[in-house]
């Protein structure tokens, strides 16, 4: 690790990046009885820790390698990097970026004078764009985080904690997408401090270097989860394995709920909102005391970076109380009687409701879908679900079932017709305008569509529930058209949320 001390120590990031604060956050630390502080990397010159590892290779390159001009490929935050850094240094940047980016970051990288090319519909397929025109124009390709002076320029981010806290550190949570920060932090932590734990958190859905590191070895996932777009990352960069598997402690993965409470607790120690691989850290450092108990101790989470579409909180805030365990989302049956619902509030005692969604259907039992406030202790679902069991009520827990908190909880209709011999499928597609009508004329008329549902969460990806009356001979050809289309997908027909609430067979 000599190698990369020095790099690190004599890393130019400071022409143009920030030695950020590192902040006691106060609502946090008494909540979880320890010591939290936050690593404010997203107070950067563009909002992001990803401007340090950028300057610092594009600082390293030759005068003939400069003149040549550099291209990278990202969906945010290192096109911005690499944008300023150019703009810095005076070299002619190309960014391809995918066709889903939001618009917000492509007209701020072109505020930063660089050049883009949009291409494909995700990060892979603009990289692969962008070593072909690396290539064919002789262009020097700036990788976002498999190298090793990028990891230095991110390694910075280490050595500037150790010198703004002297005392006791018992850990520093890293987000992690393809492992540039955790590298570099790990590198120059362990180094001087070995004691102190160097802890990687990857989201559920995109935990490359959880694998990697369960199979001794890098693997590709098949896909990843798109929520935190900032770490979706399919493999894990050689040099930042190689490190990682030396000098991270331990992974842990959090769910997009957990995500979503996290850049909650940001806004509410320090009044700004993280982007959702921003907040990634500190969801968890919170799974970390939970797991472990541990108290007193300092630690210290990376606020990676605040790139996020306003229209995005709308969703983050309705996964927020699930993610704090202080909602909890349940089907239940109730007599379809007069007082039933009274009687229901009764057994639920001083507990708010937040949500309550019904429609008549049938004259025997009605089936509600009722959100409920949670203390937040261990437990406490549990002992509800278990109380209403013993009344009678016949109950079934939606908190974690996906489909239910992207669609059910929104439509409005409530079940089919009897034997509408229908299948259900919720599905991916790239959001760009004109994305949905696309993938809609894709299916063409071979199938006869019954149930639909979209909303927009101002993401790069929408997502479609879609039933279609097909027999169920049909399912293999509906699902290698959408296999030929390149979309992510699930078969839901099955899904006790979309049965109880919409299938046609009530139930």
């Amino acid at each position: 690790m000599h190698q990369y001390i020095e790099k690190i120590l004599r890393a130019k990031v400071y022409d143009v990046a920030e030695e950020t604060p590192l902040d006691f956050a106060p609502g946090l630390s008494e909540r979880l009885e320890n010591r939290v502080y936050l690593k404010r990397e997203d107070l950067q010159p563009v909002f992001s820790f990803k401007l340090r590892g950028a300057y610092n290779k594009m600082a390293a390159l030759t005068s003939e390698q400069a003149g040549r001009g550099v291209i990278a490929a990202s969906a945010g935050n290192h096109a911005q990097g690499v944008a300023l850094a150019a703009k810095k240094l005076g070299i002619k940047a190309l960014i391809v970026m995918p066709k889903t980016t939001p618009e917000i970051k492509v007209k701020s990288v072109k505020a930063r004078g660089a050049k883009i090319v949009l291409h494909g519909d995700s990060y892979d397929d603009a990289y692969s764009h962008a070593q072909e025109l690396a290539g064919e124009k002789g262009l020097v390709f700036i990788h976002p985080y498999d190298d090793p002076e990028v990891i230095a320029g991110q390694g910075t981010v280490g050595m500037e904690i150790l010198r703004q806290h002297n005392g006791d550190i018992h850990a520093i949570f890293v987000p992690v997408g393809g492992g540039g920060l955790v590298a570099g932090i790990a590198a120059y932590v362990k180094f001087v401090r070995p004691e102190i734990k160097i802890i990687a958190v990857e989201p559920d859905d995109a935990d490359c270097l959880n694998q990697a590191l369960q199979a001794g070895k890098r693997v590709v996932l098949p896909q990843v989860g798109l929520f935190a777009d900032g770490v979706a990352v399919k493999q894990i960069g050689a040099e930042p394995f190689r490190i990682a598997r030396q000098h991270v402690d331990a992974v842990i993965t959090v769910g997009t709920d957990e995500i979503c409470a996290a850049i909650k607790d940001i806004f509410d120690d320090t009044r700004s909102v993280a982007e959702p691989a921003g907040a990634l850290a500190v969801a968890g450092l919170k799974k970390y005391v939970e797991l472990s108990g541990a108290r007193q101790q300092t630690l210290i989470a990376i606020d990676s970076g605040a790139n996020i579409n306003f229209d995005r909180l709308r969703y983050v805030a309705e996964r927020t109380l699930v993610g704090e365990h202080r909602e909890i989302l349940l089907a239940v049956a109730i007599p379809e009687q007069p007082g039933s619902f009274l009687k229901f509030c009764k057994k639920i005692g001083k507990r708010s409701i937040t949500e309550f969604n019904y429609r008549y259907f049938d004259q025997r039992l009605a089936q509600v879908f009722v959100g409920i406030s949670s203390s937040g202790l261990e437990g406490d679902r549990e002992q509800l679900i278990a109380q209403l069991g013993e009344d009678g009520f016949l109950v079934t827990d939606m908190t974690f079932n996906e489909l239910a908190k992207d669609h059910i909880r929104h439509m409005v209709g409530g079940h089919g017709p009897r034997h509408l011999n229908e299948s259900v499928y919720s599905v991916e597609f790239p959001e760009r305008p004109g994305a949905l009508l696309k993938f809609l004329l894709s299916l063409g008329s071979q199938w006869n569509i019954s149930l639909f549902h979209y909303r927009n969460h101002a993401a790069a990806f929408g997502k479609v529930l879609i039933g279609l009356q097909m027999a169920a001979a049909e399912c293999a050809a509906f699902e290698q058209c959408l296999h030929g289309l390149g979309l992510a997908f699930q078969r839901e027909t099955a899904n006790p949320a979309y049965r109880l609430f919409a299938g046609g067979s009530g139930g």
